[in-house]
Parts: C-alpha cells; sequence; structure tokens
C-alpha cells in the first residue's frame, strides 16, 4: 500500500480539475434548455429530442474513454495528459456550443446537434481521466478519502461560482454589445442576448483552462498497474463488467437520483419567470430570483457533501442514501404546494439540496466499493472503466431529464414568444420542479433496496483483497 502523504497543494490541484468540469456543466444542466428555447431559438421538444440523442451516445462513448485512459502510456503517466490535451478545445467547444448562428430553423438544429454532441465527446475526453486520476495519485485508502473530499469541495465551488458570474457576465456583455439591451423579453430573468451568452461562456471557459491545467501540473501519478493486469482484454473487462449485478441496481438508482435533480434544475428558470413572478434583482450582483435560488441550492448541497462521510460512517452508506433520497423527493412535494411566496420557496430549496447532496459523494464511493467487488470476483481491477461507467449513468441521467424537461414543456403547450404562459404551461413547470422530481426519488429508493453491497458486506471484500494480496506478496 502506498503510504505517501499527499500534500496540501496537490489536493487542492486535484479539486481545480472538479471545479473546471463543474462549472461547465451546471451551465448545460441548469441554464441550456433555457438558452436553446428562448435565445437559440428551437422549441422546447426539439431541444428536448437534442439532448437525449447527442447524450445517450456519448453517454457510450464514455466507456470507450475508460477504455482508452487505462491503456494510455505517456511520461506524464495515463490520466493526466488529458487534462493538458483537451483544456482548451473544452473551452473552445463551449463558446462554439452556446453561439447562434443566424440560420434557419433546421440550419439551427443541424448547428445544435453537431456542436452539443462534439461538446459533449470533449467532456468526456477530459473528465473520465481525471475521475479515473484519483486512483492513480494514491493507493492509500485515507488519502484517497480525502481527495475525493476536496474534489467534491471544489465540484460545489466551481458551481457556485458559476451561478455567481454567469448571469451578470451575460448582462454585462449584453449591455456593452447588443445596443443596451439586458433582458429583451422579460424583466426578471436572464439576459437572451445572443452575444451575452457566447462571451459569457467564453469567460467561464478561459477560467477553466488555467485550472485544469493547474490540475495538471499540480497533480502527480504514483500508483503503477501490474503487468499481467495489462493485458487483459477489453472484450474481457466488458464482460466482467456487464456480469456485476450490483453495478446495473448502483446504474439504474443512480440515474433516477440525476432525473431527480435535472428535471428540478431544467424548469427552474422557467418557474420563476413564469409562477412566481417576483422583478427582482441583488444590489450590486444583478442576480435575480433563479440565480439566489440556485446560489441556495449550491451552498445547502455544499453542506451535504461535507457532512455525507460523517453521516454514513454512522449509518451505512446504503442507509443513509436511501433516507436521503427519500427525504429529497418528501420536500421536493412540498414545491407544489406552497404559494409563490418566494421565503418559503428558498427555505424548501435549502433542506431539499441539503439531502440531495448527501446522495452524489455516496454514489462516486458505491462505484470504488464496485471497483473492488469485481477485483475480487474476476481478479481484474478495472478502474477506469468502472469510473466511466459512473460518468455514463451521471450523463444518462442529464440527457433524460432534460430530454423529459423539454418534452414536458411541450406537452404543457410552453411558447417562448409570449408575454404570458398560459395556466397549463405554469402548471406543468409546477409538476416539474415538485412532483415529477419526487418520483424519481421514490424509484431511487426503490432500486437501492436491492443493492447487495451493505457495509458489512463491503468490509468483508476488502479483508478478503486483502488477504489475496498479502499470499501474492509472499509468493
Amino acid at each position: 500500500m502506498n503510504s505517501e502523504k499527499i500534500s496540501l497543494r496537490e489536493k487542492i490541484g486535484y479539486g481545480f480539475g472538479d471545479a473546471a468540469s463543474s462549472m461547465f456543466w451546471k451551465i448545460f444542466g441548469m441554464y441550456s434548455l433555457f438558452f436553446y428555447t428562448d435565445v437559440f431559438g428551437i422549441t422546447a421538444a426539439a431541444a428536448g429530442t437534442m439532448f437525449l440523442v447527442a447524450r445517450l451516445w456519448d453517454s457510450f462513448f464514455d466507456i470507450f474513454v475508460g477504455i482508452m485512459s487505462d491503456r494510455t502510456k505517456t511520461r506524464w503517466g495515463k490520466y493526466r495528459p488529458y487534462l493538458l490535451w483537451f483544456a482548451i478545445p473544452f473551452a473552445v467547444m463551449g463558446v462554439i456550443t452556446f453561439y447562434t448562428p443566424d440560420f434557419g430553423q433546421t440550419g439551427k438544429l443541424v448547428y445544435a446537434y453537431i456542436t452539443y454532441s462534439l461538446m459533449m465527446i470533449v467532456y468526456s475526453l477530459i473528465n473520465v481521466p481525471y475521475a479515473s486520476l484519483l486512483g492513480s495519485i494514491t493507493s492509500n485508502p485515507n488519502e484517497r478519502n480525502s481527495l475525493s473530499s476536496y474534489r467534491m469541495s471544489f465540484a460545489f465551488i466551481g458551481s457556485f461560482v458559476t451561478f455567481m458570474l454567469l448571469q451578470p457576465l451575460v448582462d454585462f456583455y449584453a449591455k456593452q454589445f447588443d445596443g443596451g439591451t439586458v433582458v429583451k423579453s422579460v424583466e426578471n430573468t436572464i439576459s437572451t442576448s445572443p452575444i451575452g451568452w457566447v462571451l459569457g461562456v467564453g469567460t467561464i471557459g478561459v477560467v477553466c483552462v488555467v485550472l485544469f491545467l493547474l490540475c495538471f501540473s499540480w497533480t502527480k501519478e504514483r500508483v503503477t498497474q501490474i503487468e499481467s493486469e495489462e493485458n487483459v482484454s477489453v472484450k474481457q473487462d466488458l464482460k466482467n463488467l456487464f456480469h456485476n449485478s450490483p453495478w446495473w441496481i448502483l446504474i439504474g438508482t443512480g440515474l433516477a437520483a440525476l432525473l431527480f435533480n435535472a428535471i428540478r434544475d431544467s424548469v427552474a428558470i422557467y418557474y420563476f419567470r413564469d409562477y412566481v413572478q417576483v422583478n427582482y434583482r441583488m444590489a450590486g450582483t444583478g442576480w435575480d430570483m433563479t440565480t439566489i435560488y440556485f446560489l441556495v441550492g449550491q451552498a445547502a448541497n455544499l453542506i451535504g457533501v461535507m457532512a455525507a462521510p460523517a453521516v454514513s460512517a454512522k449509518y451505512g452508506k446504503k442507509r443513509t442514501y436511501m433516507i436521503s433520497i427519500l427525504m429529497a423527493g418528501i420536500l421536493s412535494t412540498g414545491f407544489y404546494f406552497v404559494p409563490n411566496n418566494v421565503p418559503l420557496i428558498l427555505v424548501l430549496q435549502f433542506f431539499t439540496s441539503i439531502f440531495a447532496g448527501y446522495v452524489l459523494p455516496l454514489l462516486w464511493s458505491m462505484f470504488a466499493d464496485i471497483v473492488d467487488h469485481q477485483e475480487l470476483t474476476t481478479g481484474r481491477r478495472a478502474t477506469g472503466l468502472i469510473f466511466s461507467s459512473s460518468s455514463m449513468s451521471q450523463k444518462l441521467g442529464w440527457a433524460l431529464g432534460a430530454a423529459l424537461s423539454g418534452w414536458i414543456l411541450a406537452i404543457f403547450n410552453y411558447n417562448p414568444h409570449a408575454a404570458q404562459q398560459a395556466a397549463e404551461t405554469i402548471f406543468g413547470e409546477r409538476l416539474m420542479i415538485s412532483l415529477f422530481p419526487a418520483l424519481c426519488s421514490l424509484l431511487a429508493f426503490i432500486g437501492m433496496l436491492f443493492y447487495p453491497l451493505s457495509d458489512k458486506k463491503v468490509k468483508e471484500i476488502i479483508e478478503q483483497l486483502d488477504q489475496k494480496r498479502a499470499k501474492s506478496t509472499i509468493q
């Protein structure tokens, strides 16, 4: 076991990588549906279908990246080089994706499919190796836990920065370069200026490049793979994975949990603009109520993330996951019954997000348990492949969530050109922020009932692996 202590600088550097990824991921998760309907100019149904098609096939591309990075050999290691190679393409594709060309509807739709798909590919090429890097920096379990904690903390910090900066940046660039227009349609939401969006996303992209390069520079790969493991075929790796029943259960319950977040987040802008209708911008920041809502949720998520290790250590990961996702669903249901009262909405958002914050670090930790389980049952530790599957489940969840959000808006007759949405549309938006996500949380809870890797079972697996490694060392 590698007992080398990892420096604070390296832990921060590793955290920078997920801060950069999360800054862009939150733009795609929270704002992309609004961008495509109200700025880019395609229908909600078309945008939803595009999200599903582009992210669906790209989700399986993650598996390819995991296999490829497991077999990459450079002087920088297996996984770090991808941070160097794809940092700039990551930012450039973000700008291209949020550019609005002067095309007709068909041309715009083609442009959206191509650019969004390429953006997701570049995201995979940098994010999957980054996730796998955790297993290559050190083999010390305590240091891995510490690195994982830094990663999740910086991910939420990066998301928080995006929420703080994106709206003021978009509005600022709109004022400077779009004839003084801040908001083209309504007063209580982010600008719909195309140039404001492309320059705002571009500015955040520059920050992402710097953070990725610092992550590359400040980290080091120390754990090398056993030669016999390197010769295992891709076919055998995939066969082992597809016969791993706990993996299938975790993929399913993880999808449901991510759907919970994706649907709520996608509809928030519409919900505040059309139902809450509070014309408010915080002095000195330019934040509207939607941005404040996102910031409250992100701060509460961070509380949940930081508390998750201690709570799960006391009650067990499986039990903590089940209680957390169930409570998040119950609190989400409350959004349907509260009036358009901002204090009540923000209080519900705070407590819902705390429980939702427990879930994500537990998912990542459970995928690490899957790695141990597969090593014990097959003798092969396919870290990159299994961690890429967790990224795949994340993308599938957001793909289905964004697609469902677009389709549901279309079903309830959303009209991006209307000064005031119809009553049935607002009713649909209320369902999307409350009862529909609650149903997803219930599905995640039910799925976890069948997950076999309890804390006791995981402990037994680790003890057996330690015994096998000890025998191998003696021999």
